[in-house]
């Protein structure tokens, strides 16, 4: 197993028991569904604020309640995004939505008890209280109106628009939509440090995009089975896409570029950045 993998795995393990410890003693359908929300993603997010902390010296156990806070709000915006109201996805991670294996009623609940719980989670971050009140302050401007919620919003307007998208356009949906959290996240450690967190912020918004473009690719190229949610959905809605666009021997070149970008940025850490070089790989190289 890569260095990488052994983090991304230990990072999703840490995150996983701070969420369920947080919801020790609580009962009932909404809880057992934020746990099973919370289930078989990569846990990337959380593992950025482990890497990133561990980067500037900071100690896993101080900076896990933050890496389980990102991972809990990521998936109350999953479970939101796969209503019928929204995306009106059947599976999420090769397992039932939790719409459908609850209720509609039931994922509204567990999405937002998991969006009120990242803020729980993140302000028992054991760092000073400058560093901790700017985790809250960015968490909560990252996942709202000027982050993913608003990149979602544009993108569910763009689905009935009488013009297409742009590139550009794109670009500034999911640098709110996905790019917001994923630049919360890397820039996290710094933050709890109080050191210069731009090297990383650049990192994230290079990172997020080929994220997304990956995204956009696995929906053409990928397997369902594998993916573990539906394929080819914006290709049969018209969607304007970075495939759509960019064409996908374009996208597929536009995303390594991207890593390549990020990589560079990391030159000031030397040797001691590698396993996020690997996580910058790992994102145009992933299956699912």
């Amino acid at each position: 197993m890569s260095r990488f993998a052994q983090a991304l795995q230990d990072a999703s393990r840490q995150a996983s028991a701070c969420i369920e410890a947080a919801l020790e003693g609580a009962e009932g359908p909404v809880s057992d569904a934020m746990i099973y929300a919370t289930e078989g993603g990569k846990g990337l997010r959380g593992f950025l604020v482990l890497e990133t902390a561990r980067l500037h010296g900071i100690e896993a156990s101080d900076a896990v309640p933050a890496a389980a806070a990102i991972e809990a709000l990521h998936a109350y915006s999953l479970v939101h995004d796969d209503l019928p109201c929204m995306d009106d996805d059947d599976l999420r991670r090769g397992r039932p939505t939790v719409h459908r294996k609850w209720d509609e009623a039931t994922a509204v609940l567990a999405g937002d008890a998991l969006q009120t719980l990242a803020f729980e989670l993140v302000v028992q971050t054991t760092c000073a209280d400058a560093g901790r009140l700017h985790l809250v302050r960015t968490l909560a401007t990252a996942s709202g109106v000027r982050g993913m919620v608003g990149g979602q919003a544009l993108d569910i307007a763009a689905e009935t628009a009488d013009v297409p998208l742009t590139l550009d356009k794109i670009i500034n949906l999911q640098a709110g939509k996905t790019g917001a959290l994923i630049e919360w996240a890397a820039t996290a450690g710094p933050h709890m440090a109080q050191a210069d967190a731009k090297p990383l912020g650049q990192y994230a918004r290079d990172l997020g995009l080929a994220f997304q473009i990956a995204d956009d690719i696995l929906d053409v190229e990928g397997d369902a089975a594998t993916v573990g949610k539906a394929v080819g959905k914006d290709a049969d809605a018209g969607k304007a896409t970075f495939v759509s666009l960019l064409g996908l021997d374009g996208a597929k070149e536009r995303a390594h570029s991207l890593v390549e970008a990020a990589c560079d940025v990391l030159t000031p850490y030397g040797s001691d950045a590698d396993t996020l070089r690997e996580a910058a790989q790992f994102v145009v190289t992933r299956e699912s």
